[in-house]
């Protein structure tokens, strides 16, 4: 049957593969597994055949796709440059259209209509507070547990920051992208962005009729609920001189947004992930460096970041900057397991990963770690379990310069956390 969506892998994308095997040892499930079709190029060839009309795109085939993490490793390591995340996304959106199943209907739902209303995110988190209040998430599957253990405690939260206007303006404006997940279950990251910007010099704003970026429905092959989402997006963030995205993942598809609406690039060049924001204005000055004395801090590295945006000196200067000794756990940058909707779907293989990532962090002795993305950050609270505290680089940060601030909002955010 072939492609029959216009989302598919194109010939120059899939032969830019030379099969030279240099992605294998950085492929996470290749090394879970040794199989070739656990790997990049193995991926690669499944999706010639299809494209060639060689191979049918049927269950074994979706099975391949689906068992990828699309944590991108392979990408810096490719002598070729082949472009395997937009070659996923497209392959897994051929597999949504051609094989509709109940599942991937729910999700298509989930990932672009639910995951894009404030309201149903707010009747999400609601139900999901009295379910761990109660304790009815016992009865869920463990993969649903597992999930549920890594989200951060949802009382007490400061308040939404969507809205938000504030900041002098003197280095620029900014319009920062809260996210749909990140804004209801990780609040205090974005806290701690207007904090920071505001303090640099920056009018910070978050603009109301903002959606969901759409990268969870993008990796998950629901291409025209991402496109829809990107759309609606467009327009809310133009006019900024930058436009920061707080979460790893997101900002890594905020940054393709020329790939998903007409007229995408205007944003898309704009934007940036906010260690990469925080780690240039304190290297302008526009923020404090302290010389030391907040003791040392295993760093994690999402991959969205590491992989995707070759970002990996910023949250490393960041967390510097402020004072802590930076330890490193895995300079390879493997996948921690979290991958956006992997866990739920392929429960094993992330448990895994998880696991083998909390024994590299374990081994460091180090009791706090820093990750700047919320699925990151979940997966490690969730296989790390008690005794270790979790945050985002810039709110490490930000809770070691407070205290040479005059007071104001930065004591508010530290409150109301």
């Amino acid at each position: 049957m072939g492609w029959v969506t216009a989302d598919h892998p194109t010939t120059d994308e899939l032969n830019a593969c030379v099969e030279c095997g240099l992605c294998l040892p950085a492929c996470p499930t290749f090394r879970l597994t040794g199989r070739e079709t656990a790997s990049p190029r193995g991926r690669i060839q499944a999706m010639k055949a299809v494209h060639n009309g060689v191979l049918e795109l049927d269950g074994p085939f979706q099975g391949v796709i689906d068992f990828c993490l699309g944590c991108r490793a392979c990408e810096p390591v490719c002598p070729g440059m082949v472009p395997y995340g937009r070659a996923l996304e497209g392959t897994r959106a051929e597999i949504a259209a051609q094989r509709p199943t109940f599942g991937h209907r729910l999700r298509s739902f989930l990932l672009g209509t639910a995951i894009g209303s404030r309201r149903s995110l707010r009747l999400g988190t609601g139900a999901l507070r009295m379910a761990r209040a109660t304790r009815a998430m016992s009865l869920a599957p463990s993969r649903y547990r597992r999930l549920s253990e890594g989200i951060r405690p949802l009382r007490r939260r400061p308040e939404p920051t969507l809205g938000h206007k504030g900041g002098s303006g003197v280095s620029g404006s900014i319009a920062l992208v809260a996210g749909c997940i990140q804004d209801e279950w990780f609040r205090p990251v974005n806290h701690a962005a207007i904090e920071l910007l505001e303090m640099a010099g920056y009018r910070v704003e978050v603009p109301p009729g903002q959606t969901c970026c759409g990268a969870l429905a993008a990796h998950d092959g629901k291409a025209d609920a991402a496109r829809d989402l990107a759309r609606q997006n467009l327009p809310v963030l133009a006019g900024y001189d930058r436009v920061v995205v707080t979460s790893a993942g997101c900002s890594a598809h905020v940054r393709e947004y020329g790939h998903w609406a007409d007229g995408g690039d205007e944003v898309g060049t704009r934007a940036v992930d906010v260690t990469v924001a925080v780690a240039q204005a304190i290297e302008a000055g526009l923020l404090p460096s302290l010389s030391g004395g907040s003791g040392p801090m295993a760093i994690q590295d999402p991959c969205h970041l590491r992989h995707a945006q070759r970002v990996t000196v910023e949250p490393r200067r960041i967390l510097e900057a402020g004072g802590y000794e930076v330890v490193e756990t895995d300079p390879a940058g493997m996948c921690c397991g979290a991958a956006g909707l992997y866990t739920v779907l392929q429960p094993e293989a992330s448990r895994e990963l998880g696991n083998r990532k909390a024994a590299q962090i374990r081994s460091t002795g180090v009791s706090r770690v820093a990750s700047a993305n919320p699925g990151c950050e979940m997966q490690l609270r969730s296989s790390l379990g008690l005794g270790y505290e979790i945050g985002h680089p810039i709110e490490w940060y930000l809770r070691a310069v407070a205290g040479t601030q005059p007071p104001g909002r930065v004591a508010a955010v530290e409150q109301a956390r």
